[in-house]
């Protein structure tokens, strides 16, 4: 029972993370132990991120750039023009920029680490698994909005009523 009155609040919190609409506004240095809440001026890393171990870390990173339909809602609110073929091809070019980034970042340096999935549609960007202690490398992409730890959730579903 207690489920279902937090079900809609848990969705739309979800919703609104996934569309980038978190506040990031108590921004704090980046802490270097795992657990303790981190951010630069940017990117908000997840305090779930092991950042300091030399284990592979499985991360979600959600890019800067909104997804197509998403960018074209809040252009529309703003009253700027933008088409749905401008906002994909804007995000077709973040995931561009910031394949880039990781081998400039991570191939070059020879650090092991592939991308698992790519995100475009209820997010913009990708799941990859690296070293952890390696994550702080990516830092340097100007792509990267947050930096998540990739975790399954489950949700029960409420009972069915008779």
């Amino acid at each position: 029972m207690a489920m279902v009155r937090w079900y809609p609040i848990l969705l739309l919190s979800c919703l609104l993370c996934l569309a980038g609409f978190d506040d990031h506004n108590d921004i704090r240095e980046r802490g270097e132990n795992r657990g303790e809440e981190a951010m630069t001026s940017a990117i908000h890393i997840d305090p779930e991120v092991d950042m300091i171990s030399e284990k592979m870390v499985e991360i979600i990173i959600h890019f800067k750039t909104q997804p197509a339909k998403v960018a074209v809602a809040i252009a529309e609110m703003s009253g700027v023009p933008l088409t749905l073929e401008q906002a994909k091809q804007d995000v077709e070019e973040s995931h561009s920029r910031f394949k880039k980034d990781v081998e400039r970042y991570l191939g070059q340096n020879q650090i092991p680490y592939s991308i698992k999935h790519t995100y475009k549609m209820a997010f913009n960007g990708v799941s990859m698994k690296l070293p952890g202690k390696e994550i702080k490398r990516l830092l340097q992409s100007n792509e990267i909005a947050a930096i998540y730890a990739n975790r399954e959730i489950k949700l029960i579903p409420p009972p069915k009523i008779k």
